[in-house]
């Protein structure tokens, strides 16, 4: 850090800027990991919402045109005078622009299932958000059930949700693969780290969890979601003191008055759900608009389209729907997407598949902290199966959906700040 402030001190005389635009840059997901890597070793950045794509710039020097290089990142040396030209153009109130001064690098953690001898979540499917962050060159630590009680939370600014059931009903994949020995595992493992921890069931050490990452969502935490982690958050904090496994989950049968006793008033994001009847089924409530099969959309008609906001006066929105292009393909997962009814009054609305009537990004704030719940699996393998292979996203550097999640983890680095004139 000191060689690098020792580098930069002197020259003020240019700026980088990595254009964001559909056409002029090669590697979209990696600008992020590059722009985070300056703010790692203690240089402010800026992000301009709204100019060429949310464009990212920062001073410049060798250091960081090299790293560029290195990263694939286009980039261009702008003079101090244009860019403050930039500035001054960003600053016009009758333009939809805006420029987030980024402070310091968020500190990422992800929360995941246990991990093996390499580093790898012990699961047969990927995920996207550990996907990216790996391809962005961003860093990030993993934790689960026992960090998170043991409040390890408050040493993180942001926090990803795994694709994750926190109702205690093990995904609701006893159905299809009860006989599988990945699921005989998960299984035997979620219990006896649970029994670890000094709980009964699943679905009591995971409503601790919950509990938890509530609490530090509370106190500042920003909160990141997708798939089945979404829904499932918020039916275990509705659920709340209430049984809704069947026996074959836990051991004893559901409380048959669950529904009645939900208390919608505790969730994040969504009200007035039915649970799913019976063990056998993959939904876990009304909340998820179902799966491809279930849902009348064709894979090539299957898209959502991010709402504008205006930089100036929603800057949170804004940043969160940066991209180069305002409609995003469509994608499956075990929660697809919600159903606009269940939603609170209070939710934004970032994306959505208006011709279905479905809400598939959503945002929101709780006590001192934000949330962001985004549907569906992997923004580029429509149909994400179980031990599928992982998705290369050097096949998809560009991705408009995997764009989304990398909003997501910046976030917390901008702060609104008066320019110097």
């Amino acid at each position: 850090m000191g060689l690098i402030a020792a580098v930069i001190g002197p020259l003020k005389a240019a700026y980088l800027l990595l254009p964001m635009d559909a056409d002029k840059q090669k590697q979209h997901l990696k600008a992020y990991g590059m722009t985070y890597w300056v703010l790692n070793n203690g240089v402010e950045a800026w992000w301009l919402l709204n100019y060429r794509g949310g464009s990212f710039a920062f001073e410049h020097n060798k250091l960081f045109e090299k790293e560029c290089l290195t990263r694939g990142v286009s980039y261009e040396i702008i003079p101090d005078a244009q860019f403050k030209n930039i500035l001054d153009q960003i600053a016009n109130p009758e333009v939809n622009m805006e420029a987030m001064k980024l402070e310091k690098a968020p500190k990422i953690a992800v929360y995941t299932p246990e991990v093996d001898g390499k580093g790898k979540a012990i699961q047969p499917w990927e995920d996207a958000v550990t996907l990216v962050l790996t391809y962005a060159e961003i860093p990030f630590d993993m934790l689960y059930d026992r960090e998170v009680l043991q409040d390890k939370l408050p040493q993180y600014d942001w926090l990803h949700l795994h694709h994750e059931d926190f109702t205690g009903q093990l995904g609701r994949n006893n159905r299809g693969y009860r006989n599988a020995s990945w699921y005989e595992e998960y299984k035997q493992r979620s219990e006896d780290l649970a029994y670890r921890l000094g709980y009964k069931k699943v679905s009591h050490s995971k409503l601790a969890v919950v509990k938890k990452i509530r609490e530090w969502v509370a106190g500042g935490g920003f909160m990141f979601a997708m798939c089945s982690a979404t829904e499932t958050y918020d039916i275990a904090l509705a659920a709340d003191g209430v049984d809704i496994c069947n026996e074959i989950f836990d051991g004893d049968p559901e409380d048959p008055n669950a529904q009645s006793k939900l208390d919608f008033n505790k969730t994040f994001a969504f009200k007035n759900f039915t649970l799913a009847n019976g063990p056998n089924g993959h939904n876990f409530s009304t909340i998820d608009v179902g799966r491809g099969w279930s849902r009348n959309v064709a894979p090539q008609q299957d898209y959502f389209t991010l709402f504008d906001f205006s930089a100036k006066w929603d800057p949170v929105p804004s940043i969160l729907t940066q991209c180069h292009t305002r409609t995003i393909k469509g994608f499956i997962g075990q929660t697809t997407a919600f159903r606009k009814q269940y939603l609170k009054t209070n939710v934004l609305l970032l994306g959505e598949n208006k011709a279905q009537n479905e809400a598939r990004y959503i945002h929101g704030i709780f006590g001192k902290g934000f949330w962001t719940f985004y549907g569906g699996h992997d923004p580029e393998d429509y149909l994400h199966r179980i031990e599928d292979p992982e998705t290369d996203l050097s096949l998809h550097p560009d991705s408009p959906g995997y764009r989304l999640i990398l909003n997501n983890i910046l976030f917390p680095a901008a702060k609104k700040k008066e320019r110097k004139t």
